[in-house]
């Protein structure tokens, strides 16, 4: 099939060249391992990477730039107090994100089954909707953010006066561009329920090769810009997200663009679809919640070791956010087409792509846990020089290696539970592991058994297993079959 345009929303899957199914379909409770008649493996490969490939480069390029990030930072003269500051204003900012992250996942998954539904006026007014929602909540947490920034940061463990003043500076620098970052991520999660991946990936990109540039000029102070130091990091951060906002917004004013957006559009608040993205969106809202003060809980606890060891756990979690791109990848693929195939009544093709997106993760993640046993000494000395730093950390990636496979499928596997509007599980799923079981466990180990990084580092193992085997059962289970889909999509005609 040939594509008609770069942003590939035009183009038919395979999904799209079947008969749409009935009501009664959607009640089958088994799950097969086999394929539709009619339908090879070749076909649905080619729609998951259709969409998996875009957003590989994106994220790829993003987590590149995080790490560039660090490394930068580290750079610095004794570079661990550095690392050491922005990384304590990490699960902070992570935690003001989580109600704009929330929304966008029911966004994400009523704009793939408008689409699917074959509902593309439908499509687009869920789009408008949640960037109006987001908007307004953006404005909001920056205000906060900006406010708390020094509590946070002291909150978090700053031991030092130095590491507190350049935190507070880095966060309160992030919170500043916060609105144009939530418009972003709202244009990006809506684009992506369509299956348009291309299009994020030009205008991610564009801005993340900008955020490198100059934090060689702020970081530094070269060519003549101010030695800005961690605060610069974070202004060439801000800076990148408001490029990376303009060139979202070009991208949906567009006329070919699926979910063409423009300032004459109805942009007032509904509270039909408002309600219907609430509805899938609180429960993430509270699943991101729970892991952020859960995750934020557990890093206090390790910043409890030092700063050398927090230095080389941030430098680990650096690295492993890498990692979580590839889960993150088919991920994408498996909500946007889990959501369009259910809009379009064919779970037989919601089974199909998301074992497919599952074996893809999984032999992904095998080569990564490989690469980090054989090279994790050489990938450490990369962001910092400090010996005993070194150390920690190559004993750290053995832990990361071992995770990869665990944490692959429970990404994808939840992202195809949240494309069907399943996430109340995942969110009480969230709640157990990673508020409770995690920095449970972490607090034993490095508190009652004086395990040191290792110790809490084997509670996020443990949380890993449980979360990726509780997943598959839940996904076998079928149970995602009995949601109900959004008004649009029932009103729909074969």
């Amino acid at each position: 099939m040939k594509k008609t345009d770069s942003e590939n929303t035009t183009a038919k899957n395979t999904l799209e060249l079947l008969a749409p199914g009935t009501d009664e379909d959607l009640k089958v409770q088994k799950i097969s391992p086999g394929l539709p008649e009619g339908v090879s493996s070749r076909d649905v490969y080619r729609d998951i990477l259709r969409i998996a490939l875009p957003a590989s480069v994106e994220l790829m390029l993003s987590s590149l730039v995080s790490m560039v990030d660090l490394m930068m930072v580290g750079g610095l003269d004794s570079g661990t107090w550095a690392i050491t500051s922005v990384g304590l204003t990490t699960q902070p900012k992570f935690l003001l994100m989580t109600m704009v992250m929330s929304m966008n996942v029911g966004a994400t998954a009523l704009v793939a089954q408008a689409k699917g539904a074959g509902r593309q006026d439908a499509a687009r007014k869920y789009a408008r909707q949640a960037v109006t929602v987001n908007l307004i909540m953006g404005a909001f947490l920056s205000v906060l953010g900006l406010l708390t920034a020094g509590p946070l940061v002291r909150f978090m463990g700053a031991k030092t006066q130095q590491i507190l003043d350049a935190g507070t500076a880095y966060l309160q620098i992030q919170m500043a561009s916060f609105l144009f970052f939530s418009l972003t991520s709202t244009l990006t999660a809506v684009l992506r329920g369509v299956g348009d991946s291309r299009t994020a990936m030009y205008y991610n990109s564009a801005a993340n090769l900008s955020n490198i540039v100059l934090n060689y000029l702020l970081i530094y102070g070269h060519y003549g810009f101010p030695r800005m130091e961690v605060a610069g990091a974070s202004l060439a951060t801000a800076v990148s997200q408001v490029l990376a906002c303009g060139l979202a917004m070009w991208a949906v004013s567009r006329k070919k663009c699926y979910l063409h957006m423009s300032f004459k559009d109805d942009f007032r608040p509904s509270r039909q679809e408002i309600t219907e993205i609430a509805r899938i969106g609180l429960p993430a809202a509270m699943e991101q919640f729970m892991m952020r003060i859960g995750t934020l809980i557990f890093s206090k606890t390790v910043a409890s070791l030092g700063t050398v060891e927090f230095a080389a756990h941030q430098v680990c979690m650096n690295i492993q956010s890498l990692t979580m791109m590839n889960g993150q990848v088919f991920s994408i693929s498996a909500t946007s087409l889990m959501g369009q195939s259910l809009g379009r009544r064919r779970p037989d093709m919601a089974q199909a792509y998301t074992t497919r997106c599952r074996r893809c993760g999984m032999s992904i993640a095998i080569l990564m846990g490989l690469a980090f046993v054989l090279f994790g000494g050489p990938l450490s000395g990369l962001y910092t020089k400090d010996a005993a730093c070194i150390s920690i950390c190559v004993e750290i990636l053995w832990i990361v290696a071992f995770i990869q496979p665990f944490q692959s499928s429970q990404f994808i596997v939840a992202g195809a539970l949240r494309g069907a509007g399943d996430t109340k599980f995942v969110a009480k799923l969230t709640f157990y592991t990673v508020l409770l079981l995690r920095p449970g466990l972490a607090i034993l180990a490095v508190r009652g058994f004086h395990m040191g990084l290792s110790g809490a580092w084997l509670a996020i193992t443990t949380d890993q297993i449980l979360r990726s085997a509780l997943i598959a059962i839940r996904y076998r289970s079928g149970q995602w079959k009995q949601l109900p889909l959004l008004h649009a999509g029932k009103a729909t005609a074969a």
